[in-house]
């Protein structure tokens, strides 16, 4: 026979393991009730990508100084708006070192769609000042018109983007 000491130690460690279980349910219900948490950019950090200012400029307020943009650039596209989907009327200005876009909140347009994936796509101005779009091996693909993307393709304003049940056009 065992011990009495031993035997409320072993009934101590079954209630530890079962509570332990209980916890571990809760927290799968939580997230799965309120989703994964996410944290809002501040306004005072520099998106990811940008360079930060010089110490004696931002003592001063006065931004770093940017290099023109090419002339092939400010006849291009400037912003990507959403024409159809959750986010319909959504505008986003395009910046020339990339935008992406997806369901993961690293993303400049983060979109509400079952069908997009974390990071679906990325449009960016190629070497010659011309503006690209690029899938990034979404499962379901990214359309430009009635074409899937394969490899980077050259867009214009007034290219229509699909991806899921979102459009998106990219204007001037």
């Amino acid at each position: 026979m065992m011990s009495e000491l031993t035997l409320t130690v072993l009934r101590l460690g079954l209630l530890v393991v079962l509570w332990g279980f209980v916890f571990a349910v809760v927290g799968v219900l939580r997230g799965d009730l309120y989703g994964t948490r996410v944290n809002r950019r501040s306004t005072n950090t520099p998106p990811r990508g940008t360079p930060a200012l010089p110490a004696a400029d931002a003592r001063r307020g006065r931004a770093a100084r940017t290099p023109k943009p090419s002339r092939a650039a400010k006849k291009g596209p400037t912003r990507l708006v959403v024409t159809a989907g959750p986010l319909s009327g959504t505008t986003l200005p395009l910046r020339p070192a990339g935008t992406l876009v997806g369901r993961s909140p690293e993303c400049a347009l983060v979109l509400d769609d079952d069908y997009a994936s974390g990071r679906h796509c990325r449009i960016f101005e190629g070497e010659n000042g011309t503006w690209m779009v690029e899938d990034l091996r979404s499962t379901n693909g990214t359309y430009l018109g009635a074409t899937r993307l394969t490899e980077p393709r050259e867009v214009a304003a007034g290219s229509v983007l699909r991806i899921g049940q979102t459009m998106l056009e990219l204007q001037r």
